[in-house]
């Protein structure tokens, strides 16, 4: 293999790729991005078996092959170099020779026979929509999914479209985040689950692209096809709960307040919050407040009162500070309403204004 390109386009696709190699396995190569240059054009594909990319770059090919060479080495060697000149790569023996203005650097490569086929996902059931549109429904919920893979549903993200609205769900069995997105021109499909651990890579390959993502799955796998970049992951087998049974149907008590107002309250919790992340919550009708009370017998403790319109009955629970200090990052509205039903229910929070993202914390017992 001997070819020539861009140094800036080859690092983006490196910096990509790099990430999804199985770092820490067992089997080296795995640890390895593939390069493999035909019909002036540079494949670079990695995977660590649950998740896979290929990364398409126009080259100057001189001499088509492919060579297996550890991904964050390249990466790292590659991102060091000054942008915007020109990179002649060429396999020589077992070795990837790289050559540059600078001089020349080797890079020690490894057996190409045993790198896995990427899976490429047919488009028999696939529908286009915005970048923006599938980035946003990922991060408005991921953190809300379970880091233990006990139960591997809980693990995952489900994804969802119906009457030409698009779900995207995540839950820990403590709290569940629900953002809808309206689609157009996108029919039903059944729901999918796609483990949390990939949805990082995932978001990091899409966070600098623009356009449209077509997106096509079977039972056991869903790809992302964006122009010259191809990602897929597997599925989670698995059935999510049906979580529309947990959201009250009723609502006894409604606090309106700003974002800012609670989450610099909820900032302070983090000092006098004892290893539970337990706080106690008191939305106060008469006293139209919201009290935040935090206590660590070896710190002291915290209680602050931030202004609300409340409505309803006095309630008074305890929470996981942090969890609902995460959901956050997902409510872009001033203001932030908080519902709730009952002690024994979840609280319920959303931007005022907005109603395509839903929060719920579940009622801590107290310690």
């Amino acid at each position: 293999m001997k070819i020539e390109c861009v140094q800036e386009k080859l690092q983006s696709a490196l910096s990509k790729t790099s990430r999804m190699t199985g770092k820490g396995n067992s089997y080296p190569i795995l640890s390895c991005i593939l390069l493999e240059a035909k019909n002036n054009t540079l494949f670079i594909r990695a995977t660590n078996l649950d998740l896979g990319i290929e990364i398409i770059l126009p080259a100057k090919v001189e001499k088509e092959g492919k060579v297996a060479v550890p991904g964050a080495i390249l990466a790292q060697y590659i991102a060091s170099l000054s942008s915007g000149r020109g990179v002649l790569l060429e396999n020589i023996q077992d070795n990837l020779v790289i050559t540059t203005i600078s001089g020349k650097t080797t890079i020690k490569c490894i057996s190409n026979e045993d790198f896995p086929v990427i899976p490429k996902i047919p488009k028999d059931i696939s529908f286009k929509i915005p970048i923006e549109y599938l980035t946003r429904g990922l991060r408005s919920v991921w953190y809300s999914a379970s880091i233990s893979t006990i139960k591997p549903e809980l693990a995952s993200v489900y994804i969802s479209v119906l009457n030409g609205m698009m779900y995207f769900v995540a839950t820990d069995a403590f709290r569940l985040a629900e953002k809808r997105i309206q689609v157009a021109n996108v029919p039903d499909y059944k729901p999918i689950l796609v483990p949390v651990k990939n949805v990082g890579d995932i978001l990091r390959v899409l966070e600098d692209t623009q356009g449209e993502v077509e997106v096509a799955f079977n039972e056991n796998q869903i790809a992302l096809y964006i122009e010259s970049i191809y990602v897929t992951s597997r599925l989670t087998d698995g059935l999510f709960p049906d979580y529309n049974q947990i959201i009250p149907k009723t609502i006894t008590t409604k606090a309106i307040l700003l974002k800012n107002d609670l989450v610099n309250t909820l900032k302070t919790a983090t000092i006098f919050s004892n290893k539970f992340n337990q706080s106690k919550i008191l939305i106060d009708p008469e006293g139209k407040k919201i009290e935040i009370f935090t206590k660590n017998a070896d710190v002291g403790e915290n209680n602050e009162s931030i202004p609300a319109s409340v409505t309803g009955e006095i309630i008074e629970m305890m929470i996981n500070y942090r969890f609902l200090l995460e959901c956050f990052q997902s409510i872009y509205t001033d203001s932030v309403s908080l519902e709730c039903s009952d002690v024994k229910k979840p609280i319920i929070i959303r931007g005022v204004g907005d109603t395509s993202f839903m929060y719920l914390i579940m009622p801590m017992n107290s310690t």
